[in-house]
């Protein structure tokens, strides 16, 4: 349930609306595009995963494959990229409790929602578990259900709608109607609307059975990502124009369901943004909280974080909420300098993570046959032709990343962080080794 629910997400139901704006009807092509190098990445993790389970995942799996300077990079980047979404999840939360109850301020709910989701990870990693079922049966339920109503006004039996035929697919301005450039934006869209699977092979690490857990997680990745990103995709173009003003204001998804006269769409719609903006919460202060230990138990962080009580790391948690909250605050006091800058610094966290999963899973893979094949329970497909393919595909779109201004700003950004820790990284780890000498 929790790799079904991190598929889903706010970027999901409200950033795709950006994305057909620019691709139009191509977007379809572009989330499969994208999806089909999610797929890849995860089935590398998955392989890595289940043969060396940790919570550390693929920090560690880079370290172990690579070098202590690879997994120290991989693993606090993506610490503050987790770090940085608490902060701009919890900001859109608060935003939909107040456009409810307007005499309230933002800080409030922010702080509720701080402590809430802090407090369930600081008791017990069942309460973790516990919340993301929910919330993702509650996201299950919804995508399913547009799903349904989407295909039945498709083949014109929804009761007060009639079957479009290709008009939307073809018309105003045809499949393709901004050229390779409204697709390029498109696909730079939908990959980082998939980050947050990753967190799944963190989880698995402290499931009853990891290696049987992430090996079902990762298999049922194909029709996952079929399903609920490129079919509800296909939905949306088929059933209104893609140049329509809603998609974009609106969302996409409230944009169809108005179009399909259902009672309260928008209010419908702001309560599953705000369910899969809590999940994301819950979801990120745990997945920062597990990479941060696990650094620290490997000597790659303050020893001060490495401390279990009833277990669960409770200082690292504290840590991660604490980064979240202050970040919270420098949206308010500097929203456009200091927040900019955190938001930017991350914006090709996931790529650079996903590069060293690729990298790893080639030199991992050579090691376990050798050493342990009894291990690779999942196998990557193809390999090792379909691992390179990926990292071809990581390097197009960080190329890609370059022809737009701010995609171009966000490269810059990150490309600087992932310098400086593995800078830190190559000189923490040869100052270890000169004091053992």
């Amino acid at each position: 349930m929790i790799a079904l629910g991190g598929v889903i997400g706010a970027g999901l139901f409200i950033g795709s609306g950006a994305g057909i704006a620019a691709a139009g009807p191509a977007i379809v092509l572009a989330y499969a595009a994208s999806g089909l190098l999610v797929l890849l990445v995860m089935r590398m993790l998955g392989e890595m995963s289940a043969a060396n389970p940790a919570s550390g995942s693929f920090s560690v799996h880079a370290e172990r494959a690579i070098g202590p300077w690879a997994g120290f990079t991989a693993g606090w980047m993506f610490w503050v990229l987790l770090c940085v979404g608490i902060a701009a999840e919890a900001i859109g939360a608060a935003q939909i409790m107040t456009g409810w109850l307007p005499g309230t301020e933002s800080w409030m709910w922010v702080a509720l929602f701080m402590a809430l989701f802090c407090g369930t990870n600081l008791a017990a990693v069942s309460n973790f578990g516990e919340f993301e079922f929910w919330f993702a049966a509650l996201k299950i339920t919804a995508i399913a259900a547009f799903l349904v109503l989407g295909a039945l006004a498709i083949l014109g039996i929804l009761p007060g709608t009639d079957a479009p035929g290709t008009s939307n697919l073809t018309g105003d301005g045809g499949f393709l109607p901004n050229g390779v450039n409204g697709l390029v934006i498109g696909l730079l869209a939908s990959v980082f609307a998939y980050g947050g699977l990753e967190t799944v092979t963190i989880a698995a690490a402290e499931s009853e059975r990891p290696r049987e857990g992430v090996a079902k997680a990762v298999r049922t990745a194909m029709w996952r990502i079929a399903l609920f990103y490129v079919g509800s995709m296909l939905v949306i173009v088929t059933l209104i124009p893609w140049d329509d003003k809603s998609v974009v204001g609106d969302g996409p998804y409230v944009a169809v369901l108005e179009f399909l006269d259902i009672p309260a769409a928008g209010q419908i719609m702001n309560v599953v943004v705000l369910v899969a903006l809590l999940s994301a919460m819950n979801a990120n202060i745990y997945g920062a909280s597990r990479m941060a230990y696990s650094l620290v138990a490997r000597g790659e962080g303050p020893r001060a974080l490495g401390k279990v009580s009833g277990g669960v790391p409770r200082r690292a948690v504290l840590a991660s909420s604490t980064f979240g909250f202050f970040a919270v605050l420098l949206s308010y006091w500097w929203p456009d300098t200091v927040f900019k800058w955190l938001l930017n610094m991350v914006g090709a966290a996931v790529l650079v993570v996903w590069g060293f999963i690729a990298v790893a899973q080639l030199r991992m893979r050579r090691r376990l046959e050798r050493e342990a094949p009894e291990k690779l329970t999942v196998r990557m497909w193809a390999y090792p032709y379909l691992t390179w393919l990926a990292l071809a595909g990581v390097v197009a779109i960080l190329l890609l990343m370059l022809r737009e201004g701010d995609t171009r700003t966000q490269l810059y950004f990150t490309g600087g962080l992932a310098v400086v820790l593995a800078l830190i990284g190559s000189v923490r780890r040869r100052a270890s080794a000169e004091r053992r000498s």
